[in-house]
């Protein structure tokens, strides 16, 4: 426990794969935006389907936060990083 706490304490981040996929999503829709001149990724993209979902995901992650669902697993960085590029929610 000492430990966990100590790793807390300096920002540990323990969903280290969690992030780099989100990470990557946001790539591909920063990309997608720079094509297409806006974030409406449809949820059946062609070539894309994942970037579609993960799009919907995103919206539904921050409607639950939005709800007052803590548990919801999208951080605020993340929205405000979504934010920055002009995401609709």
């Amino acid at each position: 426990k000492r430990q966990i706490k100590l790793l807390n304490k300096v920002g540990f981040e323990w969903q280290i794969k969690e992030r780099l996929h989100w990470d990557h999503r946001y790539d591909e829709l920063v990309s997608y935006m720079e094509k297409n001149g806006h974030p409406r990724v449809p949820v059946s993209i062609s070539g894309n389907p994942i970037l579609g979902r993960w799009v919907r995901d995103q919206r539904s992650k921050y409607e639950n936060i939005q709800n007052g669902n803590k548990l919801c697993n999208i951080t605020n960085e993340q929205i405000q990083l979504l934010n920055k590029i002009g995401f609709e929610w």
